[in-house]
């Protein structure tokens, strides 16, 4: 039996997703809320900041933004929409501006491995081309790091290793053993097995668990990184959280130098459930303060050098139970992009101007 970081709790709830393919919600998006949604989140949190709505077309080019100076931020948008948080200042500040990012960005997606996320998973590796090709094209010294961390400390599913050597799900590789990074909460995705996972090791350069500049065929690599499964648990903000320590990026660590003091950071979380307070199936410890606290810390306490987006629930606020979505809401720069939308492209587009404005702003630490 392989060691593992996390029991399994609740046998019924481990059997179905480890060996019954879940449905996917693949609901169509539409410009009204559905007839079940709930009420929008409390308002944000973040200071002196300027909106822009985007439609619910998904048209990136479409989308606006008003530049305002207030004590508070207010979110608007279109229901099923989007709703982007721009800049604390403007483009004719007094003094002149520092060099900003120069394209040196470290991408971290956070992507739930619970049951019926195969879907939602095939729409982010969709998008991913076309949103890399978008930022190179905009930052031509572009220094990319990228990682993928699932939400789940556990590697692959115990009722399948309990079957091995019969395989509970195809290509289910029964003579891997996990290594200590694969089981630790925040370490970068490098070999996912399980319903609806590659089951082979993706091909990432250098033996690192995140891609860098120059990395072999990326986009393919991306997508077996980003395809997860659907055979774990949700806790998003917990494996955020993690991924973000200093020990964990430190010399040694799993991430080994990941997270670039001198980089802009961009964090894309995507889930199927709600982080609920009181202990829910995604409950994570802590909450939004003490989450946004750990990603302000590994920068330095600069809020203004992260981009946060969220493809959650998002009608077109934060769900009242998301406290996820409410913890990306309390930064300067975020984007809120609704999980059921059939095409993520546009709001990455979207991402790529917050990317943008951020680096032109962003003081290095």
């Amino acid at each position: 039996m392989r060691p593992r970081t996390r029991p399994c709790l609740f046998l019924a709830l481990c059997l179905a997703p480890a060996c019954q393919s879940p449905q996917a919600d693949t609901s169509q998006f539409t410009t009204m809320p559905a007839s079940t949604s709930s009420p929008a989140s409390p308002e944000s949190t973040s200071t002196s900041t300027s909106t822009s709505t985007g439609s619910s077309s998904g048209s990136g080019s479409d989308a606006s933004s008003t530049a305002v100076e207030s004590s508070t931020s207010t979110s608007t948008g279109d229901p099923g929409g989007t709703t982007v948080i721009f800049d604390v200042g403007s483009d004719q500040d007094v003094g002149g501006k520092p060099p900003g990012c120069k394209g040196k960005i470290d991408f971290l997606f956070v992507i739930s491995r619970w049951a019926g996320m195969e879907y939602f998973q095939t729409q982010l590796q969709a998008a991913f081309p076309e949103f890399i090709d978008t930022i190179q094209a905009k930052f031509p010294d572009f220094d990319y790091q990228i990682m993928v961390v699932d939400s789940d400390a556990q590697w692959g599913v115990d009722t399948c290793d309990l079957k091995c050597p019969v395989q509970c799900v195809p290509n289910y590789p029964c003579d891997y053993m996990p290594t200590t990074c694969d089981t630790t909460m925040g370490a970068g995705v490098v070999f996912s097995a399980g319903d609806d996972a590659p089951n082979e090791p993706c091909k990432i350069d250098g033996g690192r668990r995140y891609m860098m500049k120059g990395q072999t065929n990326l986009k393919a690599t991306f997508a077996c990184a980003a395809q997860v499964g659907s055979s774990g648990w949700p806790f998003v903000a917990e494996a955020l959280t993690e991924a973000v320590q200093p020990a964990i990026n430190a010399s040694g660590g799993c991430n080994e130098g990941f997270i670039r003091d001198d980089a802009l950071l961009m964090v894309t979380l995507i889930s199927n459930t709600y982080d609920e307070p009181g202990g829910g199936v995604g409950s994570s410890p802590g909450g939004p303060d003490t989450w946004m606290a750990a990603v302000r810390a590994a920068k330095q306490d600069d809020l203004e050098s992260v981009v946060m987006f969220s493809i959650l629930d998002a009608y077109p606020e934060c769900h009242e139970k998301d406290r996820t979505c409410q913890m990306v809401k309390m930064f300067p720069y975020h984007l809120l992009a609704d999980r059921d939308e059939l095409d993520y492209s546009p709001f990455f587009e979207q991402a790529t101007d917050l990317v943008g404005k951020a680096c032109a702003e962003f003081i290095p630490g």
